[in-house]
């Protein structure tokens, strides 16, 4: 029986997710070596179905460089030195980042600047290029 992760209304199937256990990088003396505590999570963020198009495509946009060219979103988890606190926090970045996207924008609403911003914006433009005329060389008519 696969387990179900519950994102608000997004529903994940715990067969989506793959994980591989690897050496970790960094501290832990003799047991850095010899035990597999990192965790590498794979999901495939446009072959699952309980995500809309939508949120796939913010899904994408926040996964940056982790998003492979066949759509798999790879988290590496090496934080702990324990396997399990690994492996919950790959999911939890997982997790964090579907939720966020989940989030649609807020819609821009056009703005029109107001009259005497207009006119403020043009008087600098003109005292501006009064400066920069007045750098110009001085002819001297005799």
């Amino acid at each position: 029986m696969s387990t179900v992760i519950r994102i608000g209304r997004i529903l994940i199937d715990d067969s989506e997710i793959e994980e591989r256990f690897v050496r970790a990088s960094g501290p832990g003396g003799q047991n850095v070596n010899k035990v597999s505590t990192a965790v590498e999570l794979r999901f495939n963020v446009w072959r699952s179905p309980g995500i809309d198009h939508a949120t796939k495509r913010r899904l994408a946009a926040l996964a940056g460089r982790r998003l492979t060219d066949d759509g798999t979103l790879v988290i590496d988890a090496q934080r702990f030195r324990e396997q399990a606190r690994n492996r919950e926090d790959a999911r939890e970045r997982l997790i964090e980042l579907i939720r966020e996207a989940s989030i649609p924008p807020r819609p821009r609403h056009k703005t029109k600047p107001k009259y005497s911003a207009k006119l403020e914006r043009l008087a600098g433009k003109k005292h501006r290029g009064e400066t920069k005329r007045g750098r110009g060389r001085i002819r001297h008519d005799d």
